[in-house]
């Protein structure tokens, strides 16, 4: 078969077959795929209506246009494949579990949602014996921590990990990446207030993740209190009690009074023993996720990781999402120093190069080396998929209105948490105002704000936005210099909501007629000093001068926006006449006005956003 000529560029016809790319690729990456120039996809593209270079990361759709015109199938690569091929590269197994003779039991790990107030931060201080909570701001968690506490299971002493989620809807992702880091999820209902919509988010993601669930209902020490109304509630979620002849656990608790916790905790691990097989092999190299990452002033970069296989001890060399670096100390969650980790434990990691973000694998690699070669690359192919997320589709068509200014509200997200961090950012991206403005995070990372960001925003036209974190003294002087508007946050809910009305607040304005009054033409004047002069009744409600007005003529309008450019009654100029009255009115320089004909005067009113 010849070869296509797509706008006289000839190219390699596929048959069909699967062409398998990175997120970001760029147009180079698809020619080396099919031997074909990468100048001659430039060409193809450009009488398609899209202007790429040959080397600028490219977004999937792109991708998948110009595959449909040469006959090839595109799959974009998930992250999670790309980051499987990236190790496999390096003869690394993520997730291999190693021989079955060589698995140990190790403690559940456990994930509590519910709805905002139903008492989960609480739960958690009782169970760890910390008061976390009023250190919070509003009360609300902000960040996320793991512990790990003893429980007691027919007189032998047992391990459980208890992850600390925020909790918010906005923080759907984060949940849900939690859930693939759990084993259990405790959904926490309050006993005097029932089901709520979070509480059925919860419910999805632990079952879409396919978690054993054990329901807390708590409160029941408060007035109102019905735990059985809770349990006939949850069965319409597929929670049946096992008093009702289901498989679910619930446990009545206050956590407030600390009544029937060792009870929860005791649901927990019988839960764990019925439904799953809970093993790992603790003598391979440490593999896991990152559960938060902070920059610490005095320690620097801060890693919170749960091992989920292998032993991770101090000096091993590691790898956590595109941070890199050998660990030179490991901290428990009580601040004591730890030489050892086994599976299922969660400990603080420091001597990493840079923070990592929430929910990033980490793995121990035989050398410092190796580490930096797997986070450079895993640091590019995040750049390319951002550049290509952030580019947006010119085409021919609608070049002159991309060049035109648009309505865009850049932002700077710096915060003392990577999982904050990017939960903001996530809740702040799917925040719907319309198609009229543009919302673009072009930096965010985690520490103070300093002169570097303060000179980014400068550039971009940007505000900054900083979450439990302050300005430097020189970035602070630079931002007052420079006229930077900096924000400062300490409760998620306010800084999206600000963000939300700042977007609307950038949309251009909605207007809708309001109409004013109607008359009635009873004679028409022809002057000539003032031209056609209709002689009215109000009908109904008020004529203005200068407001717009339509002419009908047996109920079918004849002219439209025509202005009311005089108004008299008798011989005295108004500003306006009342239902009721009559008076002499003008129609700009419009003359075809007849007896009968009707005016309806109407204005456009600024309509507000809701």
């Amino acid at each position: 078969m010849a070869a296509p000529s797509v706008g006289g560029v000839r190219l390699p016809k596929g048959s069909g077959e699967t062409i398998r790319l990175p997120r970001g690729a760029s147009l180079t990456d698809f020619a080396d795929k099919i031997n074909a120039n990468p100048a001659s996809l430039v060409q193809v593209l450009f009488h398609l209506g899209e202007m790429v270079t040959a080397t600028a990361s490219v977004s999937d759709e792109i991708l998948e246009l110009l595959g449909q015109e040469m006959n090839y199938r595109v799959q974009v690569v998930s992250p999670e494949e790309e980051d499987r091929a990236l190790l496999q590269s390096f003869d690394i197994e993520f997730g291999d579990l190693g021989d079955e003779d060589a698995l140990a039991a190790r403690p559940p790990v456990v994930t509590v949602m519910g709805h905002v107030d139903h008492g989960k931060t609480r739960l958690l201080d009782t169970v760890r014996k910390a008061n976390v909570r009023e250190a919070e701001a509003g009360g609300i968690t902000q960040h996320i921590g793991a512990y790990q506490v003893p429980a007691e299971l027919e007189g032998v002493e047992r391990l459980i990990t208890f992850i600390d989620t925020p909790g918010h809807e906005a923080f759907t992702a984060m949940r849900a990446r939690g859930a693939k880091s759990t084993d259990i999820a405790v959904i926490v209902v309050a006993a005097d207030d029932g089901v709520m919509p979070q509480t059925v988010e919860s419910i999805n993601h632990a079952q879409a993740a396919e978690l054993p669930i054990v329901v807390a209902v708590n409160k029941i020490d408060v007035e109102g209190a019905n735990p059985d109304k809770i349990r006939q509630q949850l069965t319409e979620y597929n929670l049946v009690a096992e008093e009702y002849g289901g498989d679910t656990m619930f446990v009545d608790i206050s956590a407030k009074q600390g009544t029937n916790i060792e009870s929860l905790l005791e649901a927990i691990l019988l839960t764990a023993d019925a439904a799953l097989d809970l093993r790992a092999n603790p003598d391979m190299d440490a593999q896991g996720v990152t559960i938060e990452g902070h920059l610490d002033r005095g320690r620097g970069p801060v890693a919170t990781v749960l091992v989920q296989r292998g032993t991770l001890r101090v000096g091993d060399s590691v790898v956590a999402g595109d941070a890199s670096g050998r660990v030179r100390r490991m901290v428990d969650e009580h601040g004591a120093d730890v030489t050892e980790a086994l599976p299922s434990r969660p400990v603080q990691v420091i001597g990493l190069t840079s923070v990592p973000g929430a929910g990033d694998t980490f793995l121990v690699v035989d050398e410092d080396r190796v580490a930096r070669q797997i986070a450079d690359r895993r640091r590019a192919r995040e750049r390319n998929a951002e550049l290509a997320s952030r580019r947006k589709r010119v085409s021919l068509e609608d070049l002159d209105a991309a060049l035109k200014e648009t309505n865009t509200l850049n932002l700077i997200i710096k915060g003392d948490n990577s999982g904050t961090v990017e939960a903001l950012e996530e809740a702040l991206m799917k925040l719907d105002v319309g198609e009229d403005v543009d919302l673009r995070v072009i930096h965010r990372g985690v520490g103070g704000i300093t002169e570097g960001d303060i000179n980014l925003a400068i550039a971009d036209n940007v505000i900054v936005m900083g979450f439990n974190v302050r300005a430097e003294g020189k970035a602070t002087e630079l931002a007052n210099r420079e006229g930077v508007e900096i924000r400062y946050y300490s409760v998620i809910y306010q800084a999206i909501e600000e963000i939300e009305q700042a977007l609307k607040g950038m949309l251009k304005p909605e207007y809708e007629e309001v109409e004013l009054g109607r008359a009635e033409v009873r004679e028409v004047y022809k002057s000539s000093k003032f031209g056609t002069i209709a002689g009215c009744l109000v009908m109904a409600g008020e004529i203005r001068r200068n407001a717009r007005a339509r002419l009908l003529r047996d109920s079918r309008v004849i002219h439209e926006n025509l202005p009311i450019s005089s108004l008299r009654r008798f011989k005295d100029d108004v500003v306006e006449v009342r239902d009721g009255y009559e008076c002499g009115l003008t129609l700009g320089n419009y003359s075809d006005i007849k007896v009968d004909d009707v005016i309806e005067t109407f204005e456009m009113r600024e309509k507000p956003r809701s």
